[in-house]
């Protein structure tokens, strides 16, 4: 990747995406937030698979974090990401600003009603309206035809694929499967946040819904049973704080009882200052 393909305006993204499409390329993108791990090369490569011309953005979205989030110390290793990018071959690295994205008197905010106010969104008021504002943002910028997300991040995933579908955003979007540390704990960029304790008692939340699901596979249809189940196991961990653990629709997001279609498992977890979240999505047939 040259250096010039690495660039910060919103000008510089469409001239060089605009470029691509003369050439009768197709566009990929990989939206993030940088701090750049195994699980977002997994997504270059599944973008470098199927299209032509491939954009990753980095940019620490101001607008998704609380007041008393983490924005301020979140990650920031732009020379480390450019490198993997340029390991992977990316054609296009739009870094922008937050004066980029959000000039002044900027206004227009995009929600998607009842799916961002439970789960996640319970706990982090604003925070999934950020998300889809600067997704759509960045659509808009790039006009890619595949976006690609993972599948860890479930809630945001079908936030977007809501907001695709209500808004006609010419967009497909793919999910890719999680990627996980051989122990099991999904990869994030807030785990380098975690000291080697926390570390190690952050794989709980894998164990717990690997063992909501080994339920489920010998019969299990009672939700409360389910929920009980993992929060016990999250509980016996010291230093674990339980923001949520539940068994819902995968589509609406809402509590199933019985259980049956498409499910989410989902836990959101705190270790000392750091918040980790962690899901497995099953299909249960009608008994």
């Amino acid at each position: 990747m040259s250096k010039h393909l690495a660039v910060g305006s919103i000008e510089g993204a469409r001239d060089a995406v605009a470029k691509a499409k003369q050439r009768g390329l197709s566009i990929g993108l990989v939206p993030t937030m940088g701090a750049l791990h195994a699980g977002h090369v997994s997504l270059i490569r599944a973008a470098r698979l199927e299209t032509g011309f491939v954009v990753v953005s980095i940019f620490v979205n101001p607008t998704q974090f609380g007041p008393q989030e983490d924005l301020s110390r979140y990650p920031r290793p732009l020379a480390q990401d450019l490198a993997v990018c340029a390991r992977e071959k990316v054609d296009l690295v739009f870094h922008p600003d937050a004066g980029v994205m959000y000039p002044p008197g900027f206004r227009t905010f995009v929600e998607v009603g009842g799916l961002q106010d439970v789960l996640c969104g319970k706990a982090r008021p604003g925070h999934f309206r950020g998300v889809a504002t600067v997704v759509l943002k960045l659509f808009n910028i790039v006009q890619p035809d595949i976006a690609y997300f993972g599948q860890k991040d479930a809630q945001q995933v079908r936030i977007l694929e809501q907001m695709v579908d209500d808004l006609d955003v010419g967009v497909r979007l793919r999910i890719c499967p999680i990627v996980r540390e051989p122990d099991g704990l999904a990869l994030s960029s807030r785990n380098q946040y975690l000291d080697s304790d926390q570390r190690r008692q952050a794989t709980v939340l894998y164990r717990a819904l690997e063992e909501a699901r080994r339920r489920i596979e010998n019969g299990e249809r009672d939700a409360a049973v389910l929920d009980r189940a993992m929060r016990e196991r999250i509980l016996a961990v010291p230093g674990a704080t339980i923001d949520y653990a539940a068994v819902v629709d995968a589509v609406t997001l809402q509590p199933l009882d019985p259980l049956q279609g498409e499910i989410l498992l989902a836990v959101a977890v705190q270790f000392g200052g750091t918040r980790l979240i962690d899901n497995l999505r099953l299909e249960i047939g009608k008994r």
